[in-house]
């Protein structure tokens, strides 16, 4: 059991990390923030692709199936919360006084 666990893939915060660093140095906030929701619509569409295959008896895979659900569900919830910590911000300016 544990030896499964510990052969599992893991996340490449890594990677994720050097590749928004990349993406700041030569695009704007804008053009972040549209790869961003992109990327979770990609997400959102793999899965829903995966989960009719399985409805429709196309693939038996239910394991990869709840994984590409899970991912699609992570990444929908982080980018919910980064729009509640942006507009918390944003309401924080605006608060400050001159």
């Amino acid at each position: 059991m544990i030896q499964s666990i510990s052969n599992m893939p893991t996340i490449q915060t890594k990677d994720l990390t050097q590749n928004l660093n990349t993406q700041s140095e030569t695009k704007g906030f804008q053009d972040i923030l549209k790869s961003a929701i992109n990327q979770i619509d990609e997400k959102q569409k793999v899965s829903d692709q995966l989960t009719n295959e399985l409805v429709n008896g196309n693939t038996d895979d239910l394991h990869n199936v709840m994984i590409a659900a899970q991912k699609a569900s992570i990444t929908l919830e982080t980018g919910v919360q980064i729009q509640k910590k942006a507009i918390d911000a944003y309401n924080e300016v605006m608060r400050m006084q001159i």
